[in-house]
């Protein structure tokens, strides 16, 4: 497949950064909207999944989750440190379908290509 190949650590930063600045601006734009947030990550998680390299593939389902975190750091409600985490707490609970979703997305994607370059290598 054409396009960027990132590596693990090129992964967490692109799925992180991107997660952060899409809930930044679903914050800004939409007034928080955690279902347009969680709409966004589906196919953050599924080009995460696509752009890694092949020799760091299993990193893009264990990134994903984190990514999803991250960026709910900008939606969640709070104002002071308590209220950010509970807000963390309440918005990871509510938003867990999209958060299983995208990471089963990622993590289908990934099985895919790992079976592809496997058997790709056997063939002589």
């Amino acid at each position: 497949m054409p396009g960027p190949r990132l590596t693990s650590l090129g992964c967490a930063l692109f799925c992180g950064a991107t997660m952060f600045l899409l809930g930044f601006l679903d914050d800004l734009l939409l007034g928080a909207s955690l279902t347009v947030y969680g709409v966004l990550f589906l196919p953050v998680s599924a080009l995460t999944a696509l752009w890694v390299r092949g020799s760091d593939l299993l990193t893009a389902p264990v990134v994903a989750p984190i990514a999803f975190a991250v960026g709910l750091l900008a939606v969640a409600d709070g104002s002071g440190f308590l209220d950010s985490v509970m807000g963390l707490v309440t918005a990871l609970s509510t938003q867990a379908g999209w958060l299983y979703g995208g990471t089963l997305v990622t993590a289908l994607i990934v099985l895919v290509r790992r079976a592809r370059l496997l058997r790709r290598r056997r063939r002589p």
